[in-house]
């Protein structure tokens, strides 16, 4: 059996990694991707304290985590294609840059 530390520690770095993307980044597509790996990591580590405990309300509460994710992915995606037609770019440094 894996040790919950090993979740966590994988946890942490998948959250690292998309806090990076988020600030590094200037496409909003890959920002949209940060922002979920961030989501899924918190995940990761609710489901692994979850199972440490031997408690069912971690796994619950990762339901409704995913079905907020899957609803802001429908949003964002939608706002990005309105964008990208109208200015033909998902560079959000050229898109605040410009106006009308």
């Amino acid at each position: 059996m894996v040790p919950t530390s090993y979740y966590v520690i994988l946890s942490a770095i998948l959250f690292t990694i998309g806090v990076l993307g988020v600030l590094t980044r200037r496409n909003a597509l890959v920002m949209f991707m940060s922002v979920e790996l961030m989501l899924n990591s918190a995940n990761l580590a609710f489901v692994a304290f979850a199972r440490e405990r031997a408690l069912i309300e971690g796994q619950v509460l990762v339901f409704f985590v995913i079905t907020v994710a899957a609803a802001e992915v429908a949003v964002g995606l939608a706002l990005l294609v309105a964008i990208f037609r109208s200015r033909r770019t998902t560079d959000i440094d050229e898109v605040s840059m410009l106006k009308g």
